[in-house]
């Protein structure tokens, strides 16, 4: 991380300084005039989307140097989002804030940094998101431990990462706005761990753990405010409340939890309802466990009454324009339809049709993008490993949206030729047509080129039966 960041920090500041230095910037204390630009290397598309509470305020257009700059006349305070599709990262702007950023999107996430001012605290942000990422990515051993090991083990890690925050706070000398949300990156992270415990330890150890936690465990709550407008669309926040309404449903349903069950998803939506004062942000938690809901595809159809409480619960026309979307194309993916055709290619960058996949075998289709290159990597050992097992059945990997230049690199420099590799020329195209917006999904077709499973996972311990 600290290699990526210093190959990226010196030809940035350089940037940094022909920018700003060119432009008339007059700071006065009575506007919100804002910049925000920088360099993109290796594209994925010409525009950078800049967002707030995941709405569109500007589209931004690289030019010939895969450089933007904007300017804003009068921007307000806060966290925003920008967009270089398929990804995503956090920006936070105090008054006359002007940013430069500067990354790779083949790693966007590692390669990302800050210059300007404003910069400080918004590469503290990319730094806490990369190192929650890095502590949820190691989360599995934790969650078999016993509640004394898992407690002590989380709090370490809580105390360390507070002493770090406490101490940048001190050194960069932010905002009280800013310090909201710094903090609550570090603490929702943290309380999602807790969230998640009793029910990941049940699934994983087949053992009841939640009576025998402590009594201050969840003290925490008694403390938390699930209207603040400030974490609308920030992830750690989302992520915690999505954990939190799990755990909730866990309960009720006496420790029996089913994560897909009708009567769980509605319980949730209900809960939302009640908990969440503030509408927005009631919208985007009802949205996130509509479209999880949604997303298991074959126990989803014909639950009429999850949708109309989940449409009669949130007042944003657009996200339930959007679920309805969804919802029309899972319909389009039952048991026993044929794919929906979608722009393919092969190596040779020739097209390939949808209905010309199985060869007239049992079929496997999964999906990489070097933006989850960990994915990548283990997706294509667990396709091997099945390979080898089920030798009948034909397997096809599809790129979703890299360039095809960075596709056929990295197809050559891993030596990807075990399966079938193919490409989505239009990464719009199969997320609409057959709801891919996670790389984890896989699909399983009939030797005829029917659907058997829309919605399966190649990582579930009962993948295998699939195949028999």
């Amino acid at each position: 991380m600290l290699k990526n960041y210093l190959l990226n920090i010196f030809p940035l500041t350089l940037l940094c300084i022909s920018t700003f230095t060119s432009c008339e910037r007059v700071f006065e204390e009575d506007n919100y005039i804002a910049y925000f630009g920088g360099e993109i290397i290796n594209p994925q598309s010409k525009e950078v989307l800049f967002l707030k509470n995941g709405k569109v305020i500007d589209t931004i257009y690289l030019d010939e140097k895969n450089r933007f700059l904007h300017k804003f006349d009068s921007l307000a305070p806060g966290l925003y989002t920008f967009q270089h599709l398929p990804e995503y990262q956090y920006v936070f702007f105090d008054k006359n804030d002007s940013l430069m950023i500067r990354l790779n999107s083949h790693d966007f996430d590692n390669s990302l940094a800050f210059c300007g001012r404003g910069d400080e605290k918004n590469n503290f942000l990319i730094d806490q998101f990369l190192k929650n990422e890095n502590e949820l990515s190691s989360l599995y051993d934790i969650l078999v431990r016993n509640p004394k090991s898992f407690t002590k083990t989380i709090d370490s890690l809580y105390k360390i990462r507070t002493a770090d925050y406490l101490k940048r706070r001190v050194e960069i000398g932010w905002s009280d706005a800013f310090d909201s949300v710094a903090k609550a990156g570090i603490d929702f992270n943290y309380y999602y761990k807790k969230e998640v415990y009793p029910v990941a330890h049940q699934y994983k150890t087949d053992t009841k753990v939640y009576d025998s936690l402590p009594n201050d465990f969840y003290n925490y709550r008694k403390h938390l405010n699930f209207s603040n407008s400030n974490f609308t669309n920030f992830s750690p926040f989302i992520n915690y409340v999505t954990a939190f309404l799990n755990n909730k449903a866990f309960v009720k349903s006496d420790y029996k939890f089913e994560e897909f069950s009708l009567e769980d998803n509605i319980y949730k939506l209900n809960v939302a309802d009640t908990l969440i004062k503030d509408q927005k942000i009631k919208n985007v938690v009802l949205y996130n466990i509509a479209y999880r809901y949604l997303l298991k595809g074959e126990r989803f159809f014909n639950n009429q009454e999850f949708i109309d409480r989940y449409l009669a619960l949130s007042t944003d026309n657009e996200q339930k324009a959007e679920f309805k979307t969804i919802y029309d194309a899972v319909q389009n993916l039952k048991v026993g339809n044929t794919l929906p055709n979608i722009d393919l290619i092969d190596r040779d960058l020739n097209p390939v049709a949808v209905n010309t996949l199985t060869k007239d075998k049992k079929t496997v289709v999964f999906f990489w993008t070097t933006h989850a290159d960990s994915h990548n990597k283990s997706v294509h050992k667990k396709i091997k490993l099945y390979q080898e097992k089920y030798p009948d059945v034909n397997f096809v990997a599809i790129n979703i949206n890299d360039s095809n230049e960075n596709w056929l690199k990295v197809l050559n420099e891993n030596n990807l030729s075990q399966v079938t590799e193919l490409k989505s020329t239009k990464f719009q195209d199969i997320k609409e047509n057959w709801v891919i917006t996670r790389v984890h999904r896989t699909i399983v077709l009939n030797p005829d080129g029917t659907i058997k499973n829309a919605f399966a996972n190649v990582f579930d311990i009962n993948f295998g039966k699939e195949l028999e």
